[in-house]
């Protein structure tokens, strides 16, 4: 059996990158998911007749070059596809508390919308097209 998980949604804030000491780069992002509300098999819609859309959020985490892509090239509000894998962790907080936590470890990020620009080491912004993925 495998663990594979495919979501496409938004980006909800700038991708945010840390080093740990032994020198691995790790990426966290959340990507916000929309699916429309069901009641009684049928799709729900407001007062105006639009349909009624549940969000869910995901922590995503990428390491090493995809992290350095997406802190590079993704910003908040940008389209993306990822594919990787379910990772769930167990901790006990400074009060002894056992915590519990879900994440998607990224194993490929493919941009559906406008990358951000970028400048390169001349100070030109590069075109998405020069983009080496």
């Amino acid at each position: 059996m495998q663990n594979i998980v495919i979501l496409a949604g938004n980006i909800g804030q700038d991708p945010e990158t840390r080093n740990t000491q032994s020198g691995t780069s790790i990426t966290h992002f959340t990507l916000a998911t929309s699916r429309p509300r069901y009641s009684e098999g049928k799709v729900v819609r407001d007062k105006d007749g639009y349909r009624v859309q549940d969000t869910e959020w995901h922590r995503i985490t990428a390491f090493n070059g995809l992290g350095k892509t997406i802190q590079q090239h993704c910003e908040k509000g940008m389209k993306v596809l990822v594919r990787g894998r379910i990772h769930y962790t167990k901790w006990t907080d400074q009060q002894g508390v056992e915590r519990y936590g879900c994440e998607i470890i990224a194993e490929t990020v493919d941009f559906l919308s406008r990358a951000k620009q970028t400048q390169n080491e001349d100070g030109k912004f590069i075109d998405d097209d020069d983009i080496p993925f």
